[in-house]
C-alpha cells in the first residue's frame, strides 16, 4: 500500500503564519514538532511505510527537515506539483500521471489534518468491501457559528455554534489505484480540480462503489488560523504520546 499525503498547498486560511510556514510544518504539541511529523509517525504506526509527499509551496522546509525518511522509518518520495494547476484533486492526478500506478491501494491523507483514525482496520474495510474509494467520516459537526431560523424579517429561533447530526469528511481516504484513471478524464483541460468536490461526485455518477468508514476517534483541523490557536497542546501529547514512545 502507498500512502499520499497531500502537503503542498499555500495555507490561505493560516495567514499570516504561512507566509513564513509550509502549513503542515507548523509547530504543535509541547515539543513544537511540525504537524507533518505526526501523520508520518501515524503513517509508519500503522505499517504504511512507502509515502508519497505531495509537495509544492515552502517544500523546501519539508525536504530539509524529513529527507528520505530513514529516521522515521519509511521511505519518502515528494512529488512536485504543477503550477499550472491547483487544488488537491490537480496534485493527485499529477501523482498518478507521474507514478503510473494501475494496482494496490492508496491512503490519502490531508496534510493539514490531524487524527488518530484506526488506518488499519478502516483499509481492511475497504478491501473486504471491494470498494472503489472509502471515506473516513466523523458523525456529527459543530457549525462554528450561530444559526437563525428566519421567518419574513424576524429571527424565530436562534442557536448559538449547533451541533449537526451529520456524517462528516476528515480528509482521510483509500481508494484502489486503478480508479485514478477516471481522475485523468476528469481532470482534461481543468485548471482547477478538487478530491471532494470534484472527483468523489465523479465516481458516484459513474456507478462506483463509495465505502463509508464512520468512526469516533479524535480528529482536528489545523488548516486555520483559528483552530491553530484553539489546538489544545495538552490534549495532543496525550492522544499521541504512542506515536513517540512516550510513557
Amino acid at each position: 500500500m502507498t500512502g499520499v499525503i497531500l502537503a503542498g498547498g499555500e495555507g490561505r486560511r493560516l495567514r499570516p503564519l504561512s507566509y513564513y510556514f509550509q502549513k503542515c510544518m507548523i509547530p504543535i504539541g509541547a515539543n513544537q514538532r511540525p504537524l507533518l511529523e505526526y501523520i508520518v509517525r501515524f503513517l509508519r504506526y500503522h505499517n504504511i511505510t512507502d509515502v508519497k509527499l505531495l509537495v509544492g509551496y515552502k517544500n523546501e522546509q519539508i525536504r530539509n527537515y524529513f529527507e528520505e525518511g530513514k529516521r522515521f522509518g519509511i521511505n519518502l518520495t515528494y512529488l512536485l506539483d504543477n503550477p499550472k494547476t491547483k487544488g488537491t484533486g490537480a496534485a493527485l492526478l499529477n501523482f498518478y500521471k507521474k507514478e503510473n500506478l494501475n494496482r494496490g491501494t492508496i491512503l490519502i491523507y490531508y496534510g493539514d489534518i490531524l487524527s488518530n483514525i484506526d488506518l488499519t482496520e478502516m483499509v481492511n474495510q475497504h478491501r473486504s468491501q471491494k470498494a472503489a474509494v472509502t471515506l473516513a467520516l466523523v458523525h456529527g459537526y459543530q457549525v462554528p457559528v450561530g444559526v437563525a431560523n428566519v421567518e419574513g424579517t424576524r429571527v424565530v429561533r436562534w442557536v448559538e455554534k449547533p451541533q449537526l447530526e451529520l456524517d462528516v469528511g476528515i480528509g482521510i481516504m483509500a481508494i484502489n489505484a486503478e480508479v485514478l484513471e477516471e481522475l485523468s478524464h476528469l481532470g482534461k483541460g481543468a485548471k482547477e480540480l478538487d478530491i471532494t468536490r470534484d472527483f468523489i461526485p465523479w465516481l458516484h455518477e459513474k456507478g462506483y462503489p463509495v465505502g463509508a468508514y464512520v468512526t469516533d476517534s479524535f480528529w482536528y483541523d489545523i488548516g486555520s488560523t483559528e483552530k491553530f490557536e484553539k489546538l489544545d497542546n495538552g490534549l495532543i501529547d496525550k492522544t499521541f504520546k504512542f506515536l513517540f514512545n512516550e510513557k
